[in-house]
């Protein structure tokens, strides 16, 4: 069944390389917790297993390579998958938090029919996180969570994602951010939607107002999957350089691998400005298998959108992509 693509979302991708610095985000009040250890710190323990065997028994890891993502921003699914030559695994959504039904939608449904794993992004628009960590949204949540599990299916959750970047959800509060992920996280386990796939995604470099990204990780018992968002902008600023797949993902993929567990690219793609976009989607299965084990899954963000992000911005790059998602390590 083929399902038109929702709409762009609203919200800027800027990385910490643009000249402007940002302007630091007012303090937060006080928050009244109602949660257990909501606060607790976000140092987790040593862990016993190595990092690629600790990856093996999480949910939805293939058996082998990474799965193949993408977010229909450039066309109809049909006319992409045509045009990619295969179906990918994974279809990236946006949804409100408040507003959107992102666990009963349309295309949600559609895509566990075709054989596809939705990855839901859920962004929390004008959202006072103190109102998730004190219960506002609880009865919202609880139908989320009831229909998750009625769902049957694995499916991730990709929750207030970048938020150390510029769009600083919870306010750049990380004791804030974390309270509200565990409370939302809390509220799925005890309704028994444990088929919730929770993917942690920060973005791949801090924006100056921000803590660093892993001051915001809501702790291993939380996350089944970490993950990261990370764009080659290329030359197209002149304060910007060109980046390789590797380049865009190498500050942050130790911290995350240090954790142990899968990680996603949620979101990703390059620009054609400074460099070949060719080359950069030919390098990417050879640096996932020779550098970056760990990460099981790509998502390519596929949409005419700040730069040319899309997969066929030139001949050259379309070719490169086809071969690449055609790969047997790609999972076809």
């Amino acid at each position: 069944m083929t399902v038109d693509p929702p709409q762009t979302p609203p919200r800027s991708r800027r990385t910490a390389r643009t000249a402007a610095v940002a302007t630091f985000l007012a303090a937060a009040t006080a928050v009244t917790v109602t949660q257990t250890n909501a606060f607790a710190s976000t140092t987790a323990p040593a862990r016993k297993t190595a990092p690629a065997q600790a990856s093996a028994t999480a949910p939805l890891v293939p058996a082998q390579g990474a799965l193949l993502g993408h977010y229909y921003g450039n066309g109809t699914i049909a006319q992409t998958d045509k045009r990619i030559g295969r179906k990918p695994a994974v279809h990236l959504t946006y949804y409100d938090f408040k507003n959107d039904d992102w666990v009963k939608s349309s295309v949600n449904t559609s895509d566990f029919a075709d054989g596809r794993i939705p990855l839901v992004n859920v962004e929390p628009n004008d959202i006072n996180f103190t109102d998730i960590v004190n219960g506002r949204y609880d009865t919202m949540l609880r139908k989320r969570a009831d229909d998750a599990k009625a769902l049957g299916r694995q499916f991730f959750v990709d929750f207030a994602a970048e938020m150390n970047g510029d769009e600083g959800w919870g306010g750049h509060q990380p004791a804030t951010y974390i309270a509200a992920w565990r409370h939302i996280h809390d509220i799925f386990v005890a309704r028994g939607a444990t088929n919730v796939v929770w993917a942690w995604c920060p973005n791949n470099e801090d924006d100056p107002s921000s803590p660093p990204a892993m001051n915001y990780y809501p702790g291993d018992q939380y996350v089944d999957w970490t993950g990261i968002d990370g764009y080659n902008w290329g030359t197209s600023d002149p304060d910007f350089d060109w980046q390789s797949f590797r380049d865009v993902f190498a500050g942050m993929y130790p911290k995350l691998a240090a954790k142990g567990k899968p990680i996603i690219i949620a979101e990703m793609a390059s620009d054609e400005a400074g460099g070949s976009k060719a080359t950069w989607i030919n390098n990417i299965i050879p640096t996932l298998k020779n550098n970056y084990p760990l990460i099981k899954a790509i998502v390519w963000f596929d949409v005419d959108k700040e730069r040319h992000w899309q997969i066929n911005s030139s001949s050259s790059a379309l070719a490169a992509y086809q071969k690449m998602a055609k790969d047997p390590f790609m999972n076809p």
